[in-house]
């Protein structure tokens, strides 16, 4: 796992969202953050914010490159409410608009990361499934297909313990080839935090380093790699465990007390630690017996098609200027 540099510390945090580190940062120090900049905005149950990072402190401070990250939650993402999914999907579009910036005529290229076959990983191949596909429609019938929509291509390229394949090489062939003037990544994400399970996308316009938050980093797919910029696209789906740990003991002691009144010394032991700090211990007592181990919800399933959904609409809607969700529907059936 790829160390990130916190202020004056070396730790570890599995974690994909920017959001989260940010939070993780400013706990530790306290104070605002030179060249880190963060908007909330709220409204319906969707919460919106905007952490960019400006300068090279940011990028320090953060492990992360300079650029806008977008986190968008809801609990609704978690449930089957069609007319929340719709708000959501504008939203998406919204923020969409502020970091795409393209020629109708010019190419994109999106990429489904992840492993078909590991429900919690498949995320990007399920996007890529309910995608409009329209490249090799507008270069050889050009007259049955609507001029609002853009040339579309997309592949889901496995993992390399499938394919024996890295992603990048694949992805850097097609870019050779199609010469796109976008990629957008997809992926499935890793977080600290069980609320933000499956109740959270991030868009970035930084890129992505495949695997990076479960401590499997692989050759990341950004604008410096591949000569064309990379949007990237993820929701948290697993979380390591020992931060489900760390919230169950929490929510557990904090119970203890509340019912009972029993529990103050331990819970004043664990509370003086920092977040940090706790967790590493917990680590440490979790790694001889479940080592590695992350988790995700038993209703993943159905939780990763939903979301699946969204995604794709959003993109769909972005892609392909003044064509329709009911437009949309009639291209793909």
């Amino acid at each position: 796992m790829e160390k990130k540099q916190f202020g004056n510390f070396s730790k570890s945090i599995y974690t994909d969202l920017a959001l989260e580190v940010k939070e993780a940062v400013s706990e530790e120090k306290g104070e605002e953050l030179d060249g880190v900049e963060m908007e909330v905005n709220e409204d319906s149950g969707v919460k919106v914010t905007w952490v960019k990072i400006t300068n090279e402190n940011g990028e320090k401070l953060m492990g992360r490159p300079i650029g806008n990250y977008i986190t968008i939650e809801s609990e609704a993402l978690r449930t089957n409410d069609v007319d929340a999914h719709e708000e959501i999907i504008k939203i998406m579009v919204d923020n969409f608009s502020q970091i795409i910036n393209l020629n109708q005529n010019e190419t994109v290229l999106i990429i489904g990361l992840g492993n078909w076959n590991v429900t919690p990983d498949a995320l990007g191949p399920r996007v890529i499934s309910k995608t409009l596909i329209t490249r090799h429609i507008k270069e050889h019938l050009p007259d049955s297909i609507d001029s609002r929509v853009r040339p579309v291509a997309a592949l889901s390229p496995g993992v390399m313990g499938i394919t024996g394949i890295e992603t990048y090489e694949t992805v850097k062939g097609l870019v050779e080839r199609l010469r796109p003037s976008l990629i957008i990544a997809i992926d499935a994400l890793a977080s600290r935090s069980v609320n933000r399970i499956n109740s959270t996308i991030q868009i970035s316009d930084t890129g992505v380093a495949p695997g990076a938050g479960m401590g499997n980093k692989r050759q990341a797919l950004n604008e410096e790699s591949l000569g064309v910029p990379v949007i990237a696209i993820g929701v948290p789906t697993v979380v390591d465990a020992a931060t489900l740990v760390n919230d169950t003991m929490d929510l557990l002691l904090s119970q203890m007390i509340k019912e009972t009144g029993s529990g103050h010394e331990f819970y004043d032991a664990l509370i003086g630690l920092e977040s940090q700090e706790k967790y590493q211990l917990i680590l440490q007592l979790l790694t001889p017996y479940s080592g590695n181990m992350f988790v995700t919800p038993k209703e993943v399933d159905a939780v990763i098609d939903r979301l699946s959904n969204i995604i794709a609409n959003a993109l769909n809607i972005s892609l392909h200027k003044g064509v329709t969700k009911e437009d949309i529907n009639r291209f793909m059936y």
